[in-house]
Parts: C-alpha cells; sequence; structure tokens
C-alpha cells in the first residue's frame, strides 16, 4: 500500500465562460491537462494533528479548513467508518491561489490515497462524484488526464490526443483570487462563446497543437490582470521569449505558462527567467498525464 498521492498541477491549456445562470455559476468550457509537478499528501507516520503542512509554500495555509482534511472526512462518512481519519501530511510545494488547482489536486490526492488505505470498493468514477461537492475542478484532479470540462467545470470527456507538451509555469509571487477574478469578470460584461472548438489535427506535434490554440482563448486572463496587474508582465515576457511557442494564463490566475518546442528550449526559459526574477515561481515540466490511479 502506497503511504503518500501525487498531487499535479492543473494547467488550463484554454477556458471559455459565459455568463453566470440563475444558480450564480458560470457555464465554462476548457481542456485540463496536468503537470509532472505538484504537491503530495501523505499518511503522516506518528501522532500529531490530523494535518501538517510542510513545504515551500504552506506559510499562511490553514491546517484546520484545509481541502484535504474535508476530503478525508467527506470519503470517512461515506464509507460509514466511525473511527476519525489518520493523520495526513501535505508537502505544499505549488503557489497557493495560482491558478493551477492546488487544493483541488490536493483533495483528489487525498480521496486516491485514503481510498487505497481503506481498501475502498469505490471506483475511480465513484470518487469523480464524491469529490464534486468539494469543487468544480476536483473531479477532473482525480483522473489526472487530459479532459475537458463543461457545465459547471465536473462535466468530463476524453481530451484530443495531445503529444507530452514541454512548458514552463510562472508565478509572480502574488495571490489571484478566483472570486476576485470572477467579480471583474462579471463587472466587465464581456462573456465567452461557448461553442465546442475544433480539435487539433491528429499528430501535429507540439507546434500543432499551440498553433490550435492560438485561435482559443482564456476569457479570464483580462479580469485577472486587472486584479493582478503583475500578469501581464509574465504574459508578455513568456510571449517574447525565442523558445515559446503560445503562452497564456492558467485558470484565474496569476501562473502563466508558455509551451516550447521541446525539453530542452522549456529547460533553458526555465533558468533564463528564475535569474532574470528571482522572486518569481519558475518550474519548467512536461504537460499531459502524470500517473496516478483510478483513471
Amino acid at each position: 500500500m502506497s503511504a503518500s498521492a501525487f498531487a499535479p498541477a492543473k494547467v488550463n491549456l484554454y477556458l471559455h465562460v459565459g455568463p453566470p445562470g440563475a444558480d450564480g455559476y458560470h457555464p465554462l468550457d476548457s481542456l485540463m491537462v496536468f503537470a509532472d509537478v505538484g504537491d503530495e499528501v501523505s499518511i503522516s507516520t506518528g501522532p500529531g494533528p490530523a494535518l501538517r503542512l510542510t513545504g515551500p509554500f504552506a506559510t499562511g495555509l490553514e491546517a484546520g479548513n484545509n481541502l484535504v482534511l474535508q476530503a478525508a472526512r467527506q470519503l470517512a462518512q461515506k464509507l460509514g467508518r466511525a473511527e476519525p481519519p489518520p493523520a495526513l501530511l501535505l508537502d505544499k510545494r505549488l503557489p497557493v491561489a495560482a491558478g493551477l488547482g492546488g487544493g483541488s489536486a490536493d483533495a483528489a490526492a487525498t480521496l486516491r490515497l485514503l481510498s487505497r488505505a481503506w481498501a475502498s470498493p469505490m471506483s475511480g468514477k465513484d470518487l469523480e462524484t464524491l469529490a464534486a461537492d468539494l469543487g468544480s475542478d476536483v473531479p477532473a484532479c482525480i483522473r489526472s488526464r487530459p479532459v475537458t470540462a463543461t457545465g459547471r467545470g465536473v462535466v468530463l470527456a476524453p481530451a484530443p490526443d495531445l503529444p507530452g507538451l514541454p512548458a514552463v509555469l510562472v508565478n509572480p509571487g502574488v495571490a489571484c483570487p478566483t472570486g476576485a477574478v470572477y467579480r471583474a469578470f462579471d463587472a466587465a460584461g464581456r462573456f465567452g462563446d461557448l461553442s465546442p472548438p475544433s480539435r487539433p489535427a491528429p499528430n501535429s506535434g507540439v507546434s500543432g497543437v499551440a498553433g490550435w490554440l492560438s485561435g482559443l482563448r482564456n476569457d479570464l486572463e483580462a479580469p485577472a490582470i486587472a486584479v493582478a496587474p503583475v500578469i501581464a508582465t509574465v504574459l508578455e515576457r513568456l510571449r517574447a521569449a525565442p523558445e515559446t511557442l503560445l503562452a497564456r494564463l492558467s485558470g484565474s490566475g496569476a501562473t502563466g505558462f508558455a509551451l516550447c518546442r521541446d525539453a530542452p528550449a522549456a529547460t533553458r526559459l526555465a533558468a533564463v527567467l528564475a535569474e532574470e526574477h528571482p522572486a518569481w515561481w519558475v518550474q519548467a515540466c512536461r504537460l499531459g498525464a502524470p500517473l496516478v490511479p483510478f483513471v
């Protein structure tokens, strides 16, 4: 039995957002992929609090109200377990409020981890249904495979075939709360078209995928820049780099990503940006499908 679970970062390759409905939620259409970088949730081996936080981005997080604990308690209740969940450890390696689905990925990793530890009969689909109550991105994070998400983000379908995408993630070190971004989005009144996009040409490689994505959008980019203007600086720098095929904001920000032609180009760009902007979080990675259970 594994005592830990990887919580990969989520990246929205595109994100189209419509006007809010009567329930206050915005319909969306997005292509989500997952990186080979992320947080890790593990079962703590010694006595201690219900959740301990470590890692470079643990500071400022509240252990008592964390989605990890909410996920653990929800699964225990679903399985009818009277005893409390085991003590857990969250190694927080992703920036917070960054558009990378960190909290959602942590909750999904917790569900996968405890489902294995408790020999749960629940399938991956069962976990996705349970995960929907924890947040719109959590079901997709259960899969951690490329998916298209529609509706409130919990209607998932297999994504078009994609190659592994060498990329660089950049966060300028500022939080960009989702609620504030959506309020700015609503105030601007420029809602996106949710018509289903075409699919990329088969076997078109990274350049072909980048070209296809260039005709799509992240509708939250402008309102996110209004909330955190430094995002514009990040995206301008990424778009000016010779290694970049396409640069865009992920989710509601503040993390931007650049797709690069190959892994050496991504590594090179990450090194340059880290030297230029030591206060930024910069990470070369591969976007695709990290190996997690419950596909």
